[in-house]
């Protein structure tokens, strides 16, 4: 089958809590194993098996950066994975290998119809965005492909926003 030579981290978990005395310690700690233990533990395995010119692609998102208030765990740990992220890169750039992070904004995905955003937010969501609507998978992969290919060789440490003209900083 070959070796590893990308490593996308996509996984996330997304659970719209409206109030601070509604997110439990249990919940809190679930996001962040999810969302960043487990990108730890991935990538920590990963990279003795990764050659020079490999390519590590990690999922952090506009969160990281305007952090909404029904999504305090979860914007807590994109801003995580984008720290982590680049400061991996520095550690593996010796080594050849690139580490850049995606930072999505509004995307339709499973995360929220399946409890990632409140029910009377879905309507609206994505309209914030300057291009008045959400994105779609398909117009986010061909960033993780980019990313992915030897095009892309120079570039690490990067965070690459698709966010429908939404600034991230």
């Amino acid at each position: 089958m070959g070796g590893l030579d990308i490593l996308a981290l996509v996984a996330g978990k997304q659970t719209a809590i409206p109030e601070i005395k509604d997110l439990t310690s249990e919940q809190f700690q679930q996001t962040f194993a999810v969302n960043v233990f487990a990108l730890f533990w991935i990538t920590q395995e990963a990279i003795p098996l990764l050659p020079e010119g490999a390519s590590i692609i990690t999922t952090s998102s506009i969160q990281a950066y305007q952090p909404s208030p029904h999504l305090l765990d979860y914007a807590a740990t994109k801003a995580a994975i984008l720290n982590y992220s680049r400061g991996l890169a520095k550690q593996v750039a010796e080594k050849g290998i690139r580490v850049n992070i995606v930072a999505p904004g509004p995307i339709w995905t499973a995360l929220q119809i399946s409890g990632g955003q409140t029910q009377d937010k879905i309507p609206q969501f994505g309209q914030q965005t300057p291009m008045k609507r959400a994105g779609q998978p398909a117009e986010l992969a061909p960033v993780y492909v980019y990313l992915a290919s030897q095009e892309s060789s120079y570039v690490t440490a990067e965070v690459h926003g698709v966010c429908g003209g939404e600034h991230l900083g």
